[in-house]
């Protein structure tokens, strides 16, 4: 009985003894998955990301998010996903906190103006992508801008392309007409009314290089045909050519812009101009710009070829977007001087300013307007008609203000259609007789845009 009940003592102890190892065992390779997975899948996440399945990413990205918080590479990805599965203020936050951590992470940047811009806050989504996008002659409604920047964005990101463009072509029909002023009731010409026909054909590019370097580039043509014969046709083609850095919040970018405009008779008048422009996101809903560009302007050969002219400019800008990025307000100012004319008026000093309002209703419709104003102050004394009256003549030096109004609506009736009712008011202000003028021009065109 002494051996037996010894027997089984060692017999019961011998599976506690493999219980309890295997308990060590199970223990420790939990504790091992554990500290494994401790660490999100950085790499896993980024293929399911570039192949599209945002909802795979998400979910596995998602429990790691208050852990990988400082992570900037994690919350870009965790944006990603979150953006590609619908959810834009999630994305919002989490490309915020990547940029926190890396200010000058350019695909951070795109994702976050992709998030405004889904959201709705197209002046936010603006002021953010022009941190490292560059386009020019774009429509003048910030909701459309927003969204040939967020098109460029996309193919970015989702298609990585690094060449990223934009296209769109327009047409129309308008009035042109010359008002009454002073001049006109001297010496003639007003109270024209033409109906015009207008084309409107581009578009531009960029191409992101490493360390947020860049270049861009936009071509712009515009034709207008009047239904008179005592009219000219107008046309204008225009060009720009840059590079730029993106630094952090900011953007420099210089580079050549140009122009090209008929005068009739077969003669062009030529504009080609070197600048430089530094943006400054202050913070989402503040943008402050400054610029300086030296332009050579020349005429044909004839009674115009006295007006060729260099013009020097520095300016100076600030953006506010409000009401959550639906509307946006901006202000610039500039001042400079034309030099090296053979105008009998000699050269001039100019300063003014521009304030520019935009609304958007709805994802389908805005509305804006601008206020253009400047002040010219030519250097010598010339002969002039008298400002009552061209039965004299007066001794004078010329004093020009030149003032442009506009305002516009724009609806996107479909998909990449709009139909655009524009007006535009131009008045020149001047001492002397002969350069007072004034008209209103109206005209509806249908874009579509590529």
């Amino acid at each position: 009985m002494i051996e037996t009940c010894t027997v089984r003592r060692g017999f019961v102890r011998a599976p506690l003894r493999s219980a309890a190892q295997a308990l060590v065992v199970s223990s420790a390779v939990l504790f091992a998955n554990a500290v494994f997975a401790a660490d999100p899948d950085i790499a896993r996440a980024q293929q399911l990301v570039r192949e599209g399945k945002y909802q795979d990413a998400y979910g596995l990205l998602s429990p790691f998010e208050s852990t990988s918080a400082g992570d900037a590479d994690f919350s870009y990805l965790l944006g990603r996903a979150a953006l590609g599965t619908q959810q834009p203020e999630k994305a919002k936050a989490l490309f915020q906190r990547s940029l926190a951590a890396r200010p000058d992470f350019v695909p951070a940047h795109l994702g976050l103006g992709r998030a405004y811009f889904a959201l709705g806050e197209y002046a936010d989504a603006k002021i953010e992508f022009e941190t490292v996008l560059r386009f020019e002659n774009l429509p003048p409604d910030v909701r459309s801008q927003a969204e040939v920047y967020d098109q460029a964005a996309r193919q970015s990101l989702d298609d990585g392309r690094p060449l990223s463009g934009f296209g769109y072509a327009e047409t129309g029909v308008g009035q042109y007409r010359v008002n009454e002023t002073v001049g006109t009731r001297a010496l003639g010409g007003g109270d024209r009314r033409d109906t015009f026909y207008n084309a409107r054909a581009g578009g531009g590019f960029n191409y992101a290089l490493e360390n947020g370097y860049g270049i861009d580039g936009t071509l712009d043509y515009r034709y207008r045909y009047y239904d008179n014969s005592d009219s000219r046709s107008d046309s204008d083609l225009r060009w720009r050519l840059a590079g730029s850095k993106a630094l952090g919040e900011n953007n420099l970018s210089a580079g050549f812009r140009g122009r090209t405009s008929y005068r009739g008779d077969g003669n062009y008048r030529n504009d080609v101009s070197i600048f430089t422009d530094y943006r400054m996101r202050y913070d989402p809903d503040n943008q402050f710009t400054f610029g300086g560009d030296i332009r050579r302007r020349r005429y044909p050969e004839g009674p115009e070829r006295d007006r060729s002219r260099t013009t020097a400019l520095v300016s100076a800008g600030w953006v506010n977007s409000f009401m959550d990025g639906k509307g946006s307000f901006s202000l610039t100012g500039h001042a400079g001087r034309n030099y090296a004319t053979s105008r009998p008026d000699g050269d001039s000093n100019v300063f003014g300013a521009t304030a520019a309002l935009d609304f958007t209703v709805s994802k389908t419709l805005s509305w804006g307007g601008f206020v253009w104003w400047e002040r010219d102050l030519f250097a010598s004394d010339n002969i002039h008609f008298h400002p009552d009256t061209v039965d004299n003549t007066v001794f004078l030096r010329r004093r020009d203000n030149l003032y442009e109004v506009g305002a516009y609506l724009v609806w996107e009736f479909v998909p990449t259609w709009s139909l655009r009712p524009e007006l535009l008011w131009i008045r020149d202000q001047s001492n002397s007789i002969g350069f007072n003028y004034s008209s209103t021009e109206f005209w509806v065109n249908v874009r579509k845009s590529f």
